[in-house]
């Protein structure tokens, strides 16, 4: 009997796809041929935008190009604006940014595993990880005022001085128990492992001829962690977690230990915050900021994986070129690889344990 190929459109508007993503399948029975990612129908237009916004008008739009880790991209473009005007952050400053990115980390990993579950038909986990996110942006709103654009880091500081630590230490409490109850439910649940376990393996040469960064990338085995070489991490024990696999339970058993390693450090900055000294306020003026001629480029370790702003300046109050990259870019176009010899039935788990977020792929 001849099976007819057949071409199937898996999105726009699908609600496994974690945004409005389209992928072009080809497929031969239920097994997929081929696989062509069609992006850009957010049509943001965030680095366009940047070219007419003074470097202050652009600080509150930052924290929208992932909407799940806002405060990991107002981090990544202070400190762009930062290293171009050579501002030295104090020490407390420093730790209270760690404090906040790393929970952002967990939150942001929080809503993926939930999210992740739901495509594989298991409902119970998404209430439970949503359950504890939401301890974390009650806090974030506490502290900032919102609960996802927070806006709170500003160029050579923060807004205003870090409160409610008591409140953070009740949450990794929480937390650090919570976690090892999803594993319970989770990590050795024979479904699970079925809908996973050497699925969407990806080989070490693959990851890198796609560049791919964070999480997904080591959890092919290979140790690449931004926050090994990061000054705002100096003071601090990064553990990177590796895996070995590359395949979906891998970067679901990942993220599990990503999500306890952030736990440390949250705890490490609580005691390097309660040590340090207060701060002054920055004094610098934001509506009169330029900078200067050249070009000045800055990295981190999202929890997408590695992201980067570059801003060409020509001496401006505004950037005459601003670029960002984005760790779900480089993982939708990994999907072309994964997905091709996978069955239809496991195309949603697979772009699933990727971690994807529409917001950073359409800029």
């Amino acid at each position: 009997m001849t099976i007819t190929k057949l071409k199937l459109n898996l999105g726009p508007q699908h609600p496994s796809t974690h945004g409005v993503l389209r992928l072009l399948l080809e497929l031969e029975g239920e097994k997929i041929l081929s696989c062509e990612p069609d992006v850009g129908y957010l049509h943001r237009g965030m680095e366009k935008m940047a070219e007419r916004m003074s470097y202050i008008q652009q600080l509150p739009i930052v924290d929208r190009i992932d909407y799940l880790a806002g405060f990991f991209y107002s981090e990544l473009y202070c400190r762009t604006i930062e290293k171009a005007l050579n501002i030295t952050l104090p020490d407390r400053v420093k730790f209270i940014r760690v404090l906040l990115l790393e929970l952002n980390r967990i939150s942001s990993h929080l809503l993926w595993l939930g999210a992740f579950l739901m495509d594989l038909g298991a409902t119970s986990p998404f209430f439970y990880a949503f359950r504890e996110r939401e301890m974390i942006l009650k806090y974030f709103e506490k502290l900032t005022g919102q609960r996802m654009m927070y806006n709170y880091f500003i160029f050579g500081g923060v807004r205003k001085d870090i409160v409610f630590l008591e409140d953070v230490e009740e949450i990794l409490k929480i937390l650090s128990e919570k976690i090892n109850e999803y594993e319970r439910l989770i990590t050795e649940n024979p479904i699970f492992i079925k809908r996973t376990k050497e699925k969407g393996i990806l080989k070490q040469d693959i990851a890198l001829n796609y560049a791919i960064t964070g999480v997904n990338l080591r959890s092919s085995g290979i140790n690449y962690d931004i926050r090994m070489n990061d000054e705002l991490y100096s003071h601090f024990s990064v553990h990177p977690v590796l895996m070995g696999d590359g395949d979906s339970w891998s970067r679901y058993k990942a993220r599990i230990l990503e999500i306890k390693e952030s736990i440390s450090l949250v705890r490490e900055a609580i005691d390097y915050i309660n040590k340090a000294e207060k701060f002054e306020k920055s004094e610098i003026n934001p509506l009169n900021l330029k900078l200067p001629e050249g070009e000045f480029y800055s990295e981190i370790e999202a929890p997408r994986g590695l992201s980067s702003c570059y801003i060409y300046s020509t001496g401006d109050d505004r950037p005459y070129r601003l670029k960002w990259r984005t760790g779900s870019y480089y993982s939708v176009n990994l999907l072309r690889e994964l997905l091709k010899g996978s069955y239809l039935n496991d195309a949603i788990a697979i772009a699933g344990s990727l971690d994807i977020i529409l917001p950073e792929v359409d800029k």
